[in-house]
């Protein structure tokens, strides 16, 4: 068998292995039934649900003819990693809004194509919500300067 729609084969596999993965760990919790459900109830018909869903994927891979896979894009896997550990970090050591801030930018940077007025814009309004809902609203405990 020739797969001739890669992108759709290792999708199709990458599902396949969360769903398999999903309902072996599921497996820990009690199921409980349609109307009691316990906490394994949900991640065991989520995980048939993939394992169904990237059976399929790849099987219809196998038949359809499809672009071959791109090389990976690096760059953006490195800067929003870096940009959520950055976030992480500065929450409690810099304040929430320079660490909010660190997560835009490094995050915009992530994309082809940066420009400074429309992060700068973005910025703004993202962290003005996000101290409204956060701080204000659901009155998260966190400082939003190092200095408070």
């Amino acid at each position: 068998m020739k797969i001739r729609n890669p992108e759709d084969f290792w999708a199709g596999m990458m599902f396949l292995a969360f769903g398999i993965l999903a309902v072996y760990i599921s497996l820990d919790y009690p199921m409980g039934s349609a109307m009691r459900m316990g906490p394994g109830y949900f991640p065991t018909y989520l995980g048939g649900i993939m394992i169904v869903l990237g059976s399929l994927i790849s099987v219809f891979s196998l038949k359809t003819e499809g672009p071959p896979i791109k090389p990976f894009a690096w760059k953006p896997m490195i800067m929003l990693s870096l940009s959520f550990v950055i976030f992480a970090w500065g929450i409690d050591h810099i304040g929430f809004i320079p660490a909010l801030l660190g997560l835009i930018v490094l995050s915009a940077a992530a994309g082809q194509v940066f420009r400074w007025k429309e992060v700068l814009v973005l910025s703004v309004v993202l962290v003005a919500g996000a101290v409204g809902i956060f701080i204000y609203g659901i009155e998260l405990p966190y400082p939003l300067f190092w200095w408070r």
